[in-house]
């Protein structure tokens, strides 16, 4: 593969992870539990990695839980919440969260709670003000993801936690694409909850941490022994934890440059498509959007066989979610922020990685409209639209 423009589903990893990981395995071989020598020597290097971590987002160590990955991290905040205080039977979140949101509420709903999905608008903007008047007496969370994994677009986090905090409600954000990638503060956001996953910024599988305010009890999902202090059981994966710790100080130190040099390019690949390809639109919001995140619906050119067709090209891209992907089902965020049926399923997400260049930034523009072009001859539909027997989507 020449281009990996694939990066919201999954990263690579850095060096530097690949090596703390190694390092880690050979060197530190002792349970972080076992009170001889070679277990307190894990337990230092999981201590750590937690001050490591916890440095990088605004937090204090105690604060970071080690988990598996994102999604155990959601649903760990989710269900700490709503134990918190059993007579509040509310929770308010919106339509585009991830479905690592999504499927615990609606395990919630099944058994007498009731969930406000708060709307959005066409970019897919949260408005903090919405979210306050959905907030009630008996709500018990708020969950509002930080950075759209599709459609790129990223929410005022730090009003909307200042909303929920003046209505003394917790509040819990999905940042799974956020961490590694922009600027995290919990205290300054007025976060209860933060969710992270280590492979988004470029640390191995199967590492993520869960932040949870201090004073904020946490309920394990799993039973078992008192790891990570009583709140998650089972064995930490340390070599996995220091990689991601080791990934995570990467990425916040090259935040800035990176996030200039991805924005431009992102800005580049977007004029380029729209401009090259007649009848695509953009997806999410022009300007709060993730640095890497463009998110293009493409009319008469279904998503899976420009996939195809880029992949031949050498270009790796996607539709969207890739842990949807196999669902078949159409995407939950492009119909939230009201995408046209028939353009559902005809929108490219490309995220491609720091390593990217101009020419292939523009490689990428030149192949999407090829692809786009043999796919639309093709078309029945497009030829009806081209004679004027049809109406564009686009216009």
């Amino acid at each position: 593969m020449e281009i990996y423009a694939d990066n919201a589903a999954t990263t690579k990893i850095c060096p530097a992870a690949l090596s703390e990981m190694t390092r880690v395995s050979a060197e530190v071989y002792g349970n972080p539990s076992s009170p001889h020598t070679a277990g307190q020597n894990a337990a230092r290097t999981l201590w750590d990695a937690r001050e490591r971590v916890a440095r990088l987002i605004g937090a204090s160590p105690r604060e970071i839980t080690f988990t598996s990955c994102g999604t155990e991290a959601d649903n760990q905040a989710i269900l700490s919440a709503v134990n918190a205080d059993k007579t509040k039977k509310h929770i308010v979140s919106t339509r585009i969260e991830h479905h690592a949101v999504l499927r615990p509420l609606e395990a919630l709903a099944r058994n007498g709670y009731e969930i406000t999905p708060v709307g959005v608008g066409r970019d897919g903007t949260v408005d903090p003000a919405d979210v306050a008047r959905a907030i009630r007496p008996d709500t018990a969370l708020v969950s509002v993801m930080f950075a759209n994994n599709e459609i790129g677009t990223v929410q005022n986090i730090a009003e909307i936690g200042e909303r929920c905090r003046e209505a003394g409600v917790l509040f819990h954000t999905d940042a799974v694409q956020a961490v590694g990638h922009l600027p995290i503060d919990v205290g300054a956001m007025n976060v209860d909850f933060l969710t992270a996953s280590a492979h988004k910024f470029h640390g191995p599988r199967g590492a993520g941490f869960l932040y949870a305010r201090s004073g904020t009890a946490l309920s394990s999902l799993l039973l078992g022994g008192g790891q990570e202090r009583g709140r998650r059981a089972g064995t930490e994966n340390l070599p996995a934890i220091a990689g991601m710790a080791a990934a995570l100080e990467q990425s916040c130190a090259h935040m800035t440059e990176n996030a200039e040099r991805m924005t431009a390019l992102r800005d580049r690949i977007i004029d380029g498509i729209l401009s090259s390809v007649p009848h695509s639109i953009l997806n999410g919001a022009r300007d709060c959007r993730l640095p890497n995140n463009v998110s293009v619906a493409v009319e008469d050119a279904g998503a899976e066989a420009m996939i195809l067709l880029l992949d031949g090209m050498g270009i790796a891209v996607s539709s969207g979610a890739a842990c949807a992907a196999g669902a078949g089902e159409p995407s939950h965020v492009l119909q939230s922020v009201g995408l046209p049926p028939e353009l559902v399923r005809c929108v490219l997400r490309i995220t491609p990685g720091e390593e990217l260049t101009e020419p292939q930034a523009d490689r990428i523009i030149a192949s999407v409209a090829a692809a786009a072009a043999r796919l639309r001859e093709l078309s029945p539909g497009w030829n009806a639209k081209i004679r004027g027997e049809q109406p564009f989507i686009i216009q």
